[in-house]
C-alpha cells in the first residue's frame, strides 16, 4: 500500500525541489523579485531565528559566543553568508567557513555576499584539503554551528571538503542549525547516503520540502520552522491549486 503524501504543512503547500526551483523562477519572471532579494530575505530571516535560539539556549553574553557558519559554493552557501552578516551585526562572534572555489569560481551572487561579509570584518576561511586540520580545530571551538553547505540542488553523496565539514560539525557535538535542509539529506525523499548533518533545528525557506515531511528524516531535522522569504501570497495560493 502506498503511503499518502503530506500535501500541506502549517497551511503551506509541501513542494519538491523541482517545484521549488519553478517557484523561484516565477517569482523572478512574473513578480520581478530578484534572486538577490530572496537570498537577502532568506539569510536575514534565518539570522533572526538563530538569534532567538541563542538567547534561549546559550547563557553567555553575545560578545563571548562564537557562531561558525559553514557555507557551500552555491546559493545555500549564499544564504549562509547573508545570515553571517546579520549575526555579526547583532554582536556575535562569527566565523565563516566556505568551501574554496572551483576552477569556475563562485557565482556572482555569492561573490557579492562574500564582499559584504568582508566589509563587516567577518573572518572568512576558504576551506580546502590543505587546511582542513586547522579548520577542524576552529569548528570545535564553536558555541553554535550553522549549516549552509548543501541545498535543494545538491545530488548524490557529499564528497570532498563538503563531506569533511559535515563530519567535523557532527563530531563537534555542538548544536547545529541547518538552512533550508540538513546538508546531505535528499530534499524530496528525506533519505541520505550516509554523510549528512544531524540538525537540532532546520530553517526551511519559503515552503516546506517533501523530504522534510518524511517520518524517517525527523531525527535528523530536529525542530522544523518554515520561514517567509517574500514570496507573494498570490503565488503561494496558485501553487496550492
Amino acid at each position: 500500500m502506498k503511503i499518502p503524501q503530506i500535501k500541506e504543512y502549517q497551511g503551506l503547500p509541501v513542494v519538491t525541489s523541482e517545484k521549488m526551483k519553478y517557484i523561484d523562477r516565477i517569482a523572478t519572471m512574473d513578480y520581478s523579485i530578484k534572486e538577490e532579494t530572496l537570498m537577502e530575505n532568506a539569510g536575514k530571516s534565518c539570522a533572526y531565528e538563530i538569534i532567538d535560539n541563542i538567547k534561549e539556549n546559550i547563557k553567555k553574553d553575545f560578545k563571548d559566543i562564537l557562531v561558525s557558519v559553514l557555507c557551500g559554493r552555491g546559493n545555500n552557501g549564499g544564504d549562509g553568508l547573508v545570515a553571517a552578516r546579520y549575526l555579526k551585526e547583532a554582536g556575535l562572534n562569527v566565523e565563516i567557513f566556505i568551501v574554496a572555489p572551483s576552477d569556475k569560481g563562485y557565482s556572482e551572487i555569492v561573490v557579492k555576499n562574500l564582499e559584504k561579509a568582508r566589509e563587516k570584518n567577518i573572518n572568512i576561511n576558504l576551506c580546502n584539503f590543505e587546511n582542513l586540520s586547522d579548520v577542524e580545530k576552529k569548528i570545535y571551538q564553536s558555541d553554535l554551528i550553522v549549516d549552509a553547505l548543501l541545498g535543494i540542488s545538491a545530488v548524490g553523496k557529499p564528497v570532498g571538503v563538503v563531506r569533511r565539514l559535515i563530519q567535523f560539525a557532527n563530531k563537534s557535538k555542538k548544536e547545529i542549525i541547518s538552512i533550508d535542509i540538513p546538508s546531505g539529506l535528499n530534499p524530496d525523499s528525506g533519505h541520505h547516503s550516509g554523510v549528512f548533518i544531524i540538525a537540532k533545528m532546520t530553517l526551511t525557506l519559503g515552503l516546506p520540502k517533501s523530504g522534510l515531511m518524511a517520518v524517517h528524516a525527523q531525527k535528523n531535522i530536529g525542530i522544523l520552522k518554515v520561514l517567509d522569504i517574500g514570496y507573494p501570497k498570490e503565488l503561494i495560493e496558485k501553487i496550492k491549486k
